[in-house]
């Protein structure tokens, strides 16, 4: 065995739920090696298999890289070492490097034995708690909570491939169109978007994640930055990913600018919640220097204000968002009030509650990939609604562009 090796193993459908095949592939995907030094695979269809690999890195962080990123395709290490632990040092917030959760069947190595984590959800932390695992959520941590740090000692099973068929959703095609963003279509939009601000009128955007996943989080930046949007309405999940933007490049642990997934980027999407917690809000972010870009810092450097309302979906959600809906429809309300124009970009959920809210003569302009949530939105009723099928990673930077012309 090598300096830099390290034996693992994994038990289960690794044929035909493809376990082994996606381990082999992050290996060779991060640049390792391995060895298979035995394999036992099952004789009849409920029979599990086994298999023993040496992996091996260039050196030990790229080998920890390696290990982490197969541990949750399921591969644990031959010498299995215990959980650690570390205390939450207030209410709501968790350590630093606590383990972000996958919602896949998962265990812990504590006290010489495996324990089911009970409660099992995706991106939350685990809480060890008289001898049981718990999945908890960042809100209901208490100061004094002991939590798992790190990747040791954690046992995930990926699930089986169901035996049933092909699954439903993957013969569910979208029936959208998309029209390609046209510099006139660009243009047309700033136009409506100067005019608006230049006779003093009230600009509002409602906006969803997909804003930060395209690469258009700069480009809303810029409209706030250049005093053209009066007010935010949006969703935990567009707060969160635009700080996971802003402090890491990423979004949901993905590089914004090309696509690729970050080292331990599973993790970013949590780690920015708990940062806000730690801040105490995305004011408090700014204040500290903690946060220095974005669509949220924009908002805050430049006193516009936003309202974010909760879902029973959201991660955290964050210190800032509002969870009691009908409060949250109150604050949206409010923010509306003598609204000239209202940019729905990349959310069918907000903008639908904000359509509902909105008289006939507020200019609405829809941007949207998808041509059904567009028409859908289209029809709540107004008479001077711009629906547009396009990209918004694409089309947002050049009606930017084109405002920025304007000004000249």
């Amino acid at each position: 065995m090598t300096k830099f090796s390290q034996e693992i193993e994994v038990s289960g459908h690794l044929i035909d739920s493809s376990i082994l095949t996606k381990i082999f592939d992050k290996i060779m995907d991060l640049h390792g090696e391995f060895q298979v030094e035995e394999i036992n695979i099952g004789k009849k269809k409920k029979d599990p298999s086994y298999a023993r690999l040496l992996v091996t890195g260039k050196n030990q962080k790229h080998l920890d890289e390696i290990l982490e990123t197969i541990h949750r395709e399921g591969a644990v290490s031959k010498i299995q070492k215990g959980i650690l632990l570390k205390k939450s040092p207030k209410d709501m917030v968790m350590p630093d490097d606590f383990y972000s959760t996958t919602n896949n069947h998962t265990q812990v190595f504590h006290n010489e034995k495996w324990i089911q984590v009970e409660n099992m959800m995706m991106d939350k932390c685990i809480v060890i708690k008289d001898n049981r695992a718990f999945c908890v959520p960042i809100r209901d941590v208490k100061k004094g909570d002991e939590i798992i740090v790190g990747e040791g000692g954690i046992k995930i099973t990926p699930p089986e491939r169901p035996r049933e068929g092909v699954n439903v959703f993957e013969f569910m095609g979208s029936s959208s169109s998309s029209e390609r963003p046209t510099q006139h279509i660009a243009k047309k939009v700033a136009e409506d978007i100067y005019k608006t601000k230049k006779s003093e009128g009230k600009i509002i955007i409602v906006g969803g994640p997909a804003i930060v996943h395209t690469g258009a989080a700069d480009a809303v930046a810029d409209l706030i930055k250049l005093g053209f949007i009066d007010g935010v309405l949006a969703g935990n999940a567009l707060a969160v990913h635009d700080i996971e933007y802003a402090t890491l490049g990423t979004s949901l642990g993905m590089n914004v600018h090309d696509a690729t997934l970050a080292y331990r980027g599973h993790r970013n999407h949590m780690e920015t919640i708990n940062a806000v917690f730690r801040a105490g809000s995305i004011a408090n972010m700014v204040k500290t220097k903690k946060l220095t870009r974005g669509i949220m810092y924009q908002c805050v450097k430049n006193k516009i204000p936003f309202v974010l309302a909760g879902s029973i979906r959201d991660d955290g959600p964050l210190p800032d968002v509002i969870t009691d809906v009908a409060e949250a429809q109150r604050e949206y309300k409010k923010m509306l009030k003598d609204a000239n124009m209202v940019i729905m970009i990349s959310t069918m959920l907000h903008s639908i509650a904000t359509g509902n809210m909105l008289p006939a003569n507020v200019k609405v302009i829809v941007v949207d990939i998808n041509q059904p949530t567009v028409t859908k939105l289209m029809d709540r009723g107004t008479w001077q609604a711009l629906g547009i099928v396009t990209d918004v990673g694409a089309f947002l930077p050049m009606v930017v562009q084109q405002i920025k012309k304007q000004k000249r």
